[in-house]
C-alpha cells in the first residue's frame, strides 16, 4: 500500500500545511476530506473513490465540496461517503445546506454499520469510537498483509490500544508539545509522550504523526527528541509526503 500525506494540519490550513487528508491512490480510499482534497485528482490512481470520515469538523469535511469539479470532468465516476449516522446528516444538513454551497454533488451516502467492512481488491476497513468533542472514530485498513490505522481526533492514551495493535503504520494526531498537555485534555486532542507510549505499547511498526498545531508551521513543533526516546521509528508527517507500507 502507498500512502500520500495530501494535508497534514489541524484546524486550519498554513503555508506549510493543509487541513487532514490522506490518500491510498491505488487503493481509491481518503481518509478525512479536509482542505488538503484539492490535491486528490492528481493523485488518485483510479476513477472511483471511498472516502472515510473519522468525524464532521469543518477541518475534516470542507474538502467534500473541492469532489464537484472532478466529477462533473468526469475525473470521478463514483464517490462514496463513508461515515456515523450523525456525522453524515451534519454534513448533508450542514456543509451542503443550500445557503452555504448551492450543488450537493451526486455521492452515496454510507452509514458505518457494521465493522470490518470490505472493499474492492481485498481491502479490510476497521472501525471504532475514540473520545474526541462531538465524537470521532479510528480506521484500520488491511490489505495485502500490510496495514495501517489512522487515529485522529482524540486525547492519547486512549481505548485504542487493542483496535491498534501490531499495525504496519500508525497514523496518529499530535497537535500539542508536552508542555501544553493541559491543552490537549481541555480540546480532545494529544500531545507528545502519551503518543509516543501508546505507539510502544501497542507494538506497531512505525509511527507517523499528523494534525499539528498550525500556529506552528516549524520543523518540529511537537518535540520529536523526546517522542523518539520512547519510540524511536516517529516523524512528523509533511504535505505531500508518500509512504509505502
Amino acid at each position: 500500500m502507498r500512502l500520500i500525506f495530501l494535508g497534514t494540519g489541524g484546524y486550519h490550513p498554513n503555508e506549510r500545511r493543509q487541513t487532514a487528508s490522506l490518500l491510498l491512490p491505488e487503493q481509491g480510499i481518503a481518509l478525512d476530506a479536509g482542505t488538503g482534497m484539492f490535491r486528490l485528482a492528481s493523485k488518485l490512481a483510479c476513477s472511483e473513490l471511498d472516502v472515510l470520515l473519522t468525524h464532521a469538523h469543518l477541518d475534516h469535511i470542507v474538502g467534500l465540496t473541492f469532489l464537484l469539479v472532478p466529477m462533473l470532468k468526469g475525473e470521478l465516476t463514483r464517490v462514496r461517503v463513508y461515515g456515523t449516522e450523525e456525522t453524515l446528516r451534519a454534513v448533508r444538513d450542514h456543509l451542503f445546506a443550500p445557503a452555504l454551497f448551492p450543488v450537493m454533488p451526486d455521492f452515496e451516502w454510507c452509514p458505518l454499520t457494521k465493522s470490518p467492512m470490505s472493499f474492492a481488491n481485498g481491502v479490510s476497513v476497521c472501525w471504532t469510537g475514540l473520545d474526541h468533542p462531538g465524537g470521532s472514530i479510528a480506521y484500520r485498513i488491511e490489505a495485502g498483509g500490510k496495514s495501517v490505522a489512522y487515529v485522529t481526533d482524540t486525547t492519547a492514551p486512549g481505548r485504542y490500544g487493542d483496535f491498534i495493535h501490531g499495525v504496519d503504520l500508525l497514523v496518529h494526531e499530535c497537535y500539542f508539545p508536552d508542555d501544553m498537555a493541559d491543552w490537549a485534555a481541555k480540546t480532545g486532542h494529544s500531545n507528545s509522550t502519551p503518543v509516543a507510549q501508546i505507539a510502544r505499547s501497542a507494538a506497531v511498526k512505525r509511527l507517523v504523526l499528523v494534525h499539528a498545531d498550525p500556529q506552528h508551521p516549524e520543523d518540529d513543533p511537537i518535540g520529536l527528541d523526546g517522542i523518539r526516546k520512547i519510540f524511536p521509528n516517529s516523524q512528523l508527517a509533511e504535505d505531500l509526503g508518500e509512504i509505502e507500507i
